[in-house]
């Protein structure tokens, strides 16, 4: 019997395709949506020793880790403090952000033991504000080769952790790219030209998914990166450790333009609010910041996506410490939400001054498109298919931990 050849067979076949083509006709979805937290990535952090990390607006924390800490011997890295800290965070319902480090002031050095103990590895203790501080014997080919080897193993193990937010390197005090108090000697207590450059490499090699940055001083010339195309050319982001003090435009803002200023259409930006004068932190989150200029609008000329802020509890009531992290970082808003029994297409824009930095995506009933919004920048707006029709929209991410939400702005009648 050849019926799809009878005329019936044309009707039925007809009807069929039409019943589909009806289907598939998008109609516009009402959507009632605010965001009211503190996005995920984002925010003033506390570091995770403060007792505010429980109940403040956050999403992020921060941690200073030595190399010491993890490695025990060559090739031997116990993963112990990382992970005990890592959970603590998560289970707070936050992100961490980490800084190995060295060389810190007032304090031993946090070169591994085992290298410190070679019979021709040679730290020294020295002065730096007034205190005995460790600093690294970085001549030595073991720690050097050390390093590198740390921040492969690391980036293997967590380069794809909902745990990790963001990883900040770097060398000499407080890895922030200067000993501008103490023993300052290329290729002695601070690494040479030839093994910044090796380092910075080598940091693009092996993080593919975790953000890492450096310090804006590494703009001057004891470091390769601002007069080196190719060091610049990598996906690093950059913090800023004195971030509103009095004099930012003249001594830290030419290093922005140095390291470039559209890097944070590729890599986050964030820092720490200034310790030069009392003020700096009193009123980092005043209406007028401590020098005439607000957080916002300070915050907004950098695409900042994060600032730490430690001392900001004691000076300002939560809701001031929320009001300031919404407005840094990435802000989702659907413009437009149409869908079928079976599609949906989301027209969403950013809102916020920086993007986000890991994959998100738009989703129906647990049906993700299959365009992250990552990289979507401020004042953008795409449209995001999603093969899935009928669900509320959500935005989702493997990069969160059990707790964390993306919200959305939504006004569609």
């Amino acid at each position: 019997m050849r019926l799809r050849n009878t005329p019936a067979g044309f009707v039925t076949l007809w009807i069929g395709l039409a019943s589909v083509g009806l289907a598939d006709d998008l109609r516009p979805i009402p959507l009632k949506s605010r965001v009211e937290n503190v996005q995920p990535m984002t925010g003033i952090v506390l570091w995770s020793t403060n007792e505010a990390v429980r109940s403040a607006p956050i999403q992020l924390e921060y941690s200073y880790l030595t190399y010491a800490q993890v490695v025990k011997g060559k090739g031997e890295c116990d993963w112990g403090p990382v992970e005990t800290l890592l959970d603590a965070v998560a289970g707070r319902k936050h992100q961490a952000v980490l800084r190995f480090h060295d060389t810190y002031v007032g304090k031993p050095s946090g070169v591994p033991a085992y290298i410190q103990a070679l019979p021709d590895y040679k730290g020294t203790v020295a002065l730096s504000e007034k205190k005995q501080t460790g600093f690294s014997d970085w001549s030595h080919p073991e720690l050097r080769r050390a390093v590198l080897e740390f921040f492969g193993r690391f980036a293997e193990k967590y380069d794809r952790d909902p745990r990790l937010a963001f990883l900040e390197v770097g060398f000499g005090l407080w890895a922030e790219y200067h000993i501008y108090d103490g023993p300052m000697t290329l290729g002695g207590t601070f690494p040479s030209l030839d093994y910044q450059r090796e380092f910075a490499g080598r940091m693009a090699e092996v993080f593919r998914q975790t953000p890492w940055l450096i310090s804006v001083d590494a703009a001057g010339d004891h470091a390769p990166f601002a007069t080196d195309a190719k060091l610049l050319a990598l996906p690093f982001g950059l913090f800023d450790d004195s971030f509103n003090h009095a004099q930012h435009a003249k001594w830290n803002e030419p290093n922005w333009d140095k390291l470039g200023r559209e890097r944070w259409k590729v890599a986050p930006t964030g820092g720490e609010f200034s310790f030069f004068e009392k003020k700096d932190q009193e009123q980092a989150l005043a209406a007028k910041g401590p020098h005439g200029v607000s957080f916002a609008e300070h915050a907004a000329k950098f695409h900042i996506s994060f600032m730490i802020g430690d001392a900001q509890p004691r000076f300002q009531p939560p809701e001031r410490i929320r009001e300031a992290g919404l407005a840094i970082g990435y802000r989702f808003r659907v413009a437009a939400l149409k869908g079928s029994k079976t599609h949906t297409v989301a027209t969403i824009a950013n809102a916020g001054i920086a993007p986000i930095y890991h994959d998100a995506f738009p989703a129906v009933a647990g049906v993700r498109s299959k365009t992250s919004l990552r990289g979507l920048l401020p004042g953008e707006s795409k449209e995001f298919p999603i093969e899935a029709g009928g669900g509320p929209m959500t935005i989702e991410s493997d990069r969160l931990v059990p707790g964390q939400r993306i919200e959305f702005d939504a006004d569609l009648p």
